[in-house]
């Protein structure tokens, strides 16, 4: 065996698919990103571990050290019963989360973060509200971050934007904690962002797949150590992010809007031209009505991309009840199928 297999092993990652099926299926993989975090980590591992072994569920915890050069992944080999896997440069919170739930073996994947900002002895309360949903999002009660007059705003224009391009009200679109079905996670996590904004991404996809997701309330505390969210670079990231999801799910959101914009504008240069132009149309109108048409074409084009390269097999959504009997056959069914077996007997003697 080789000196990296034998490291991977120590930490509690197998080569491949780390982990996958190693030690059977369990009930809750908790995946916690962490990159210089080095003064509360015991802490708050220890939280989240007295608050499962108290629970029912079977659990593991999973630790993504992403590039750590405070001491935080020296910290990370001291504590026992968690798997590790270190990376030796800073990826990303997403690449973090991505690998992590890649590498769990639970049915239900906890992403929450070790800032000591989470309620994270509430996590067995939080699968326990995933009965009957896909995804249940820990939705914030307050804003705690720093930079707060920058953040609160924009984060509101965002969240409002996301819900209007998905249809559906969305109270807190980039908590970091949350719990969701591995199953349901797999089939996007590969087109989960690098950065922070990976957690809007899995609210979104969710969302836009018919997924259900659930917001339950928590309370926000103060951070502890310091703030690795970037208030200008991070949130035009998630502006981004949100309209290249619904670029990639539902176009004519975006572009059937500012087509039927241009229409109007049209409609209403072309009325001036006729009333004030001797029913003369101004060369600009008429380009008003091409951009106007070029938008629809390109959002139809959009539209047809999107579904063609769509997947053809979803895994099922979460139902709030299921009720399951056995098939019903026709009168003399039973005797048929032993008649016409019987036959098929004799016909291979």
């Amino acid at each position: 065996m080789s000196e990296r297999s034998e490291r991977t092993r120590e930490h509690g990652l197998s080569d491949g698919e780390a982990g996958s099926g190693a030690h059977g299926k369990i009930d809750v993989s908790i995946v916690l990103p962490v990159y210089n975090e080095k003064g509360h980590l015991g802490q708050e591992i220890d939280r989240i571990r007295a608050a499962m072994d108290a629970s029912e569920f079977s659990y593991e915890i999973i630790v993504i050290d992403d590039g750590s050069n405070d001491g935080s992944g020296d910290a990370l080999r001291q504590i026992d019963g968690i798997r590790l896997l270190q990376f030796l440069t800073n990826r990303g919170s997403g690449s973090a989360r991505k690998y992590g739930t890649r590498a769990s073996r639970g049915d239900i994947v906890v992403w929450t973060d070790v800032d000591m900002s989470y309620p994270n002895d509430l996590i067995p309360e939080l699968v326990r509200e995933m009965e009957g949903y896909d995804q249940v999002v820990g939705a914030r009660t307050s804003e705690e971050g720093t930079h707060k007059a920058f953040r609160v705003p924009a984060k509101a224009f965002i969240r409002k934007l996301a819900s209007y391009l998905v249809q559906t009200p969305i109270p807190d679109l980039n908590s970091g904690m949350r719990a969701f079905r591995k199953d349901v996670a797999l089939q996007y996590v590969s087109q989960l962002p690098p950065g922070f904004s990976c957690v809007t991404t899995i609210t979104l996809t969710f969302l836009a797949h018919g997924y259900t997701v659930r917001y339950w309330p928590i309370t926000y505390s103060t951070r502890a150590g310091e703030s690795k969210f970037h208030w200008a670079s991070d949130t035009r990231r998630y502006l981004l992010q949100v309209i290249r999801m619904t670029l990639s799910f539902d176009p004519f959101r975006v572009f059937l809007p500012i087509g039927f914009l241009f229409t109007f504008l049209g409609l209403g240069k072309l009325i001036y031209d006729l009333a004030d132009g001797d029913f003369r149309v101004a060369i600009n109108t008429l380009l008003i009505f091409l951009v106007a048409f070029q938008i629809f074409v390109i959002g139809m084009l959009a539209d047809l991309i999107g579904r063609a390269t769509r997947a053809t097999h979803e895994v099922q959504p979460a139902a709030g009840y299921t009720r399951d009997v056995p098939p019903t056959f026709p009168p003399g069914h039973g005797a048929r199928r032993s008649e016409g077996a019987r036959r098929a007997e004799e016909v291979l003697r």
